[in-house]
């Protein structure tokens, strides 16, 4: 049995961080049903963004916040519409969504109206900027919220350069498993005392928990942002090898390590230098920068492949800043079902799995997306309408069916 068999999900979500919730709880045997608009979720057309293809048949920016889910489409501004979707929640188990609350309740589809509607149904909801205060019903995406007001480029960009440039839904990954973990706990609690309850996670809120030895610590006058010339320890930190590669060691015991490394590293004038090997001192007299400067020097010398052997062979933890193409080849990723292959018209391509592996359910098969619309009679069908009526929703303009992707 997978972890979350016998659950049944409905998605009423766009773009990355909610929607890729449900597909992990896809993943654990879920029942998910997606629910989108007439115009249909604006992910199925990013793919120009994410700088890849998107076609009904191959549509990675979509399918990796979607797998593993059946799609319906409602206009559910109409009677018919929400009358459809009321049926889908009333035997649903969990409802996600990261619509913002003002148009959830023009709707009728707030957690206030649910939890008298449907008292058993877990509310989950993506947020911006929280529930309260001035900021609450301002649109919000990962860039915005996450990485910039969460503190995540002001405080991770090297003192004096540019912020760093992440990939698309860098945050927004990281805030989809907090929100599973808040539904899992609201559905173990329903086990409990058989109620629902209300999840919640914002983006903002997320990413300055993510940061918190920064928050922390900045109260104590551990300033952000840092240089990589100025850091507590020379020796966590990263350097450019001989081969314009970047590398990042970490060995967080300085004095210890101290002398080992820079024999190994060759730096003689170094080794033993009273001056440089307690990592206190070295603080107090602002001489990290010495260090760091001789560090560079010897690492500019030395190629990636061969800095992170020597290191290694030496339990000195050192790995290469390895870009995706390195994660393509590494052999750690595929021992590891890190990466997975999906089968798509034009060949394989390369997907992450989530990193929650249960021994009952190692390796879950990803199921590529289907187009808008694909399952609205079948999933009308099983709540109870006729042929007769699904044909008079659609005419209506309450449900739609299959729509394809403009050429």
């Amino acid at each position: 049995m997978k972890p979350l068999e016998g659950v049944k999900v409905v998605d009423l979500t766009t773009y990355l961080a909610a929607p890729t919730t449900v597909r992990v709880m896809g993943e654990w045997g879920a029942n998910s049903i997606k629910v989108e608009a007439p115009k249909g979720d604006p992910a199925r057309e990013q793919g120009s963004v994410f700088n890849m293809p998107f076609t009904d048949d191959e549509n990675l920016a979509f399918d990796v916040s979607n797998m593993d889910k059946r799609f319906i489409t409602l206009n559910l501004k109409t009677e018919r519409g929400l009358e459809v979707m009321y049926k889908l929640l009333s035997e649903a188990d969990v409802f996600v969504t990261n619509t913002r609350t003002k148009s959830l309740v023009k709707l009728g589809l707030d957690y206030d109206t649910l939890k008298e509607k449907f008292p058993k149904l877990i509310f989950a909801q993506c947020l911006g900027y929280g529930e309260k205060g001035p900021a609450k019903d301002k649109p919000g995406f990962d860039a915005t919220c996450y990485m910039a007001r969460g503190g995540v480029l002001g405080t991770t960009v090297d003192k004096g350069g540019s912020p760093m440039n992440p990939p698309n839904g860098y945050g927004d990954f990281q805030v989809s498993l907090a929100l599973l973990a808040g539904i899992c706990g609201a559905l173990y609690r329903r086990e409990k005392i058989g109620k629902g309850d209300k999840v919640t996670v914002s983006l903002q809120h997320a990413a300055s928990f993510m940061l918190s030895v920064a928050m922390i610590s900045a109260q104590y006058g551990n300033q952000y942002p840092k240089s990589r010339k100025e850091v507590v320890n020379p020796f966590n930190n990263c350097y450019r090898s001989k081969d314009g590669k970047w590398v990042v060691i970490c060995c967080p015991e300085y004095d210890r390590d101290y002398d080992k490394i820079m024999t190994l590293l060759n730096i003689k004038d170094m080794v033993g230098n009273s001056k440089y090997t307690n990592c206190a001192q070295l603080n107090a007299g602002k001489l990290n920068h010495e260090v760091i400067d001789k560090l560079d020097e010897a690492i500019s010398k030395i190629n990636r492949v061969d800095l992170v052997k020597m290191l290694s062979d030496n339990e000195l933890p050192c790995e290469a800043a390895n870009e995706p193409l390195d994660v393509y080849e590494d052999e750690q990723v595929w021992a590891n079902n890190i990466l997975t292959k999906v089968d798509y018209p034009k060949g394989k391509r390369m997907v992450p799995t989530n990193p929650i592996v249960f021994a009952s359910n190692p390796e879950p098969r990803l199921e590529t997306c289907k187009s808008q619309g694909a399952h609205t009679k079948e999933i009308m069908k099983e709540i109870g309408y006729s042929d007769a009526e699904i044909k008079e929703a659609i005419d209506q303009g309450a449900v739609s069916g299959l729509k394809l992707l403009k050429k």
